[in-house]
């Protein structure tokens, strides 16, 4: 069954022992405090292992060598390439909609959400409907606070339910791997062999939130922190020529109750129709001209069927707009632009940028945008290539020159070309489970191939932190191994939970999981127990090793009880208004129901 057992022996006397643990306890103090990043904890506690000869320098770096922390990183990209495409913006937004009752509400979110978190990581998943759920819930009146933890634990539950839905997944399989390949026969995951305990868990969890929602959420009507931004910017978007708009009222459109903007006018064939009434029929061609805040406007650029009434000029002349960055300008007093429109002083061929938005500070500007004529001290928002803010950083026609982030307009002409790489994406690792890193690397260079996404986005779309904390867990799981620390732990477990029978090991092995990921992080909690969980699956009675690699994979994600217990949880926990007890209180009954159905349906649909 294996070529070597490594353990053989250990004791308590075993100074290793001693030197592992308590690096084991410096590493989850220091990641309860809080004060320093997970990565440079995790690498700390690596650093003390190989001074005093714990580990070598292989085992120390094992993890950055294993597929599955590769395939990690490759998934950041296939997220990335479908958010700057908008590929789910138009899926998410037709499955929003309009609920009746809060409880409608957190049903809507939670069934796209954990449907898209079984083929995409968690992270960029929440980080995709923040911004969006944000504006629905201040659209629809409904508080964040019974909306956002909702989407956390939707995000978790779905990841549950296949390989590639979460990275600690991927860390369970890339364990096992790692051990195969030193002699060790254990079952390998596939596509979909979690989703036999996943599927069933992620509906009871559903189920456990509509229901005790309302009783264990509190109403903070806390929204987004947002401090009321003085700058009050006109822009005007046109309804295109494409299939979105056209045809819809301003009500089906989601115009209406636009948190920080409002549509002051519509410009049709030469008519303007003011105090628009939510019945009123968009027409293609039409001009709509809002005024509101920066982060408004911005938004405003996503909407699916509308673009800048600038944006032909943008095409003929300058980058496509989903390669262009929005950046905000203060008109400088020695611009040769001041007492001139913005049209007569041909802004785009002299800047390389178009004039998307305005602000006059203590004044409505009225007219077209391109009619404006300048004044120092106007504040213009524009579309321009990414390098004209390095590229006019020393120029006298501005003030300041600030690139908002995160704001160039999705490409949504490629949304096609992205969701055909997440099909085959999924395709592929169902088919080829075993190099689930392959086909990670060429869905996720097809992205870039196809320009869904940026050499640089996606560079910068892999959170390197993650990367960091899973390649330096499994050299904390190899010391564990190595000095015997893992056998004397499982020891302890298999000694008060066999004569309980297997429920009570898996139990065990559930129990201290999922404490540990609510106090670290899931994807080193997977690693530090494997080693436990693989030592008591070989101490038992010709048992399966599937239930045990189930039950720690779905116990590694379970942290649902602490803000720390999963990234996810920290997103939400700013936006929505809560404090830690708010997770305890909600999230901790979830992690008990989530481990007597896994501990109870493990055994039986994997034998």
């Amino acid at each position: 069954m294996l070529a070597q057992q490594p353990a053989a022996g250990a004791s308590w006397s075993d100074t290793d022992v001693w030197i592992t643990g308590g690096v084991l306890v410096m590493i989850v103090g220091g990641l309860c405090a809080g004060r320093f990043g997970a990565d440079l904890v995790l690498l700390s506690g690596i650093a003390v292992l190989l001074a005093l000869g714990v580990i070598d320098t292989g085992q120390a770096i094992s993890g950055f060598a294993n597929p599955a922390v590769w395939t990690v990183a490759f998934l950041y990209i296939i997220a990335a390439g479908l958010r700057h495409t908008g590929a789910l913006t138009s899926i998410t937004t037709w499955a929003l909609g309009r609920p009746k009752s809060t409880a409608g509400a957190q049903a809507r979110i939670m069934l796209p959400v954990a449907g898209a978190s079984a083929f995409l990581n968690n992270t960029p998943i929440v980080a995709m409907f923040l911004p969006v759920l944000k504006d629905w819930a201040a659209r629809n009146n409904i508080a964040a606070s019974r909306l956002f933890m909702p989407l956390s634990f939707a995000a978790i539950l779905g990841g549950m339910c296949t390989l590639i839905g979460t990275s600690t997944n991927l860390v369970v399989f890339g364990m096992i791997q790692q051990h195969n390949a030193q002699g060790y026969d254990l079952p390998q995951l596939g596509m979909f062999t979690l989703a036999k305990v996943g599927v069933p868990i992620a509906i009871v969890g559903i189920g456990y939130i509509l229901i005790s929602g309302r009783l264990f959420l509190r109403n903070t009507d806390a929204q987004m922190p947002s401090v009321k931004d003085p700058r009050e910017y006109m822009t005007s978007m046109r309804v295109g020529s494409g299939a979105g708009l056209n045809g819809q009222t301003i009500e089906q459109a989601g115009l209406r109750h636009l948190p920080g903007l409002y549509l002051a006018r519509i410009e049709r064939d030469g008519e303007h129709i003011f105090a628009v009434d939510p019945s009123v029929k968009l027409h293609r061609g039409d001009v709509l001209v809002f005024v509101g805040n920066v982060k408004s406007v911005v938004d405003l650029q996503r909407i699916k069927g509308l673009e800048p009434v600038t944006s032909e000029e943008l095409r003929k002349g300058l980058v496509p707009r989903h390669r262009a960055s929005l950046i905000e300008v203060v008109v400088s007093s020695s611009s040769p632009m001041l007492g001139i429109s913005i049209r007569e002083g041909e802004f785009r061929s002299r800047y390389g940028a178009v004039v998307i938005a305005a602000h006059r500070s203590g004044e409505r500007i009225a007219g077209k945008l391109g009619d404006i004529r300048l004044r120092a001290g106007d504040t213009l928002m524009l579309e321009a290539p990414g390098e004209f803010a390095s590229t006019h950083a020393d120029s006298k026609d501005f003030y300041l020159i600030s690139e908002l982030e995160s704001s160039a307009a999705p490409g949504h002409h490629l949304a096609w070309a992205a969701m055909l790489v997440l099909v085959g994406l999924i395709v592929g690792m169902t088919m080829f489970a075993a190099h689930t890193m392959t086909v990670a690397l060429i869905a996720a260079l097809a992205m870039i191939a196809f320009r869904c996404c940026t050499g640089p986005q996606a560079r910068a779309a892999i959170d390197w932190q993650v990367f960091v904390v899973i390649g330096a867990a499994f050299g904390l799981g190899a010391a564990m191994e190595q000095s015997g620390l893992a056998t004397l732990v499982a020891q302890i477990v298999l000694d008060v939970a066999q004569p309980m029978g297997l429920v009570a090991v898996l139990g065990a092995l559930y129990l201290i999981t999922a404490i540990f990921t609510n106090i670290v992080t899931n994807n080193a909690a997977a690693v530090l127990m494997f080693p436990i969980a693989l030592e008591a699956w070989r101490a038992g009675d010709g048992w399966s090793f599937m239930p045990f690699a189930a039950v720690l994979a779905i116990a590694a994600s379970a942290g649902f009880a602490t803000p720390i217990g999963y990234q996810t949880n920290l997103m939400v926990m700013g936006p929505g208004g809560y404090k830690p007890a708010d997770f305890l209180r909600f999230g901790a009954p979830l992690t008990i129901l989530t481990g007597i159905v896994c501990v109870i349906l493990a055994p039986i649909v994997f034998g």
